[in-house]
């Protein structure tokens, strides 16, 4: 009897669209997989019609996307690997404490309700939407040196620039709100069940140069684990940033998720 590929949930975070695991769903389906990458609530379809219509996805919050990409997981044949970069990790984290995902990995995972430190480099990232309380509600888009100190900052100026241009979309502001002020709020949308001893295994990611979600929030992230029992690892890669999912050394961090799921039979 053959065996059914076991199914993998891509979920991007903000400011990338879907189709930039492309790369990524090629490779698992060729390593023999059932990889799909589905987009955001109301997320269009395309790159140029995110661009052309922002509000498509304003005002999307942490439960809202989850509650998507839960709905997407409940049509499967069985519980799925996921795997989330940036905010996507975050869902992905949520989602494997839910029980609804057989392991995760959080590539450079947007902090979770717990984490403590707060770096300037963060908090720079964060300004296109935080800096103007009034974005709350709203779809926020980055210009192109904003994505090169974010994402872009650990590859070439014109990499960057081309990544920029390839991938960009507007997104909500409302999660970066929600993560924030994660830490002030008694049920906050991004906490997560950190203390779940019953899940799958869960491997962390951490670009050694990101600003975005610099290494010192995952690492923070980490020991927020430390009650559960569960398999909880974490793997730095020195020299990349927030863009290591889509730069031109994507395939190193990919190979080593396909390695790390191999050894915990998948």
């Amino acid at each position: 009897m053959t065996t059914a590929p076991r199914p993998v949930v891509f979920v991007h975070g903000l400011w990338l669209h879907a189709s930039s695991w492309g790369p990524w769903v090629e490779l698992f389906h060729s390593e023999g997989y059932a990889p799909t990458a589905p987009g955001w609530p109301g997320e269009p379809d395309t790159v140029e019609a995110a661009r052309e219509h922002p509000d498509a996805v304003a005002g999307l919050g942490i439960d809202d996307v989850t509650d998507h990409y839960a709905a997407h997981i409940a049509g499967l044949p069985e519980a799925p690997v996921v795997v989330g970069h940036s905010f996507g990790g975050l869902i992905a984290e949520k989602l494997l404490g839910q029980g609804k995902a057989a392991a995760a990995v959080a590539i450079d995972p947007a902090q979770i309700k717990g984490v403590l430190p707060l770096p300037l480099a963060q908090l720079r990232a964060g300004l296109p939407a935080l800096g103007n309380p009034a974005n709350r509600n709203r779809a926020v888009s980055l210009t192109a040196k904003e994505f090169r100190f974010g994402f872009g900052n650990a590859v070439s100026e014109e990499e960057s620039q081309a990544l920029f241009d390839a991938w960009t979309i507007p997104s909500p502001a409302k999660p970066l709100f929600q993560a924030a002020a994660a830490n002030f709020s008694l049920h906050s949308e991004a906490a997560v069940d950190t203390d779940n001893s019953t899940r799958g295994p869960l491997l962390l990611v951490s670009g050694l140069e990101d600003h975005t979600v610099p290494d010192v929030v995952t690492r923070s992230t980490l020991k927020q684990y430390r009650r559960s029992t569960a398999v909880t690892e974490l793997r730095q890669f020195e020299g990349r940033g927030h863009s290591l999912t889509v730069d031109d050394g994507w395939r190193d961090v990919a190979t080593a998720v396909l390695g790390w799921l191999r050894e915990h039979g998948f």
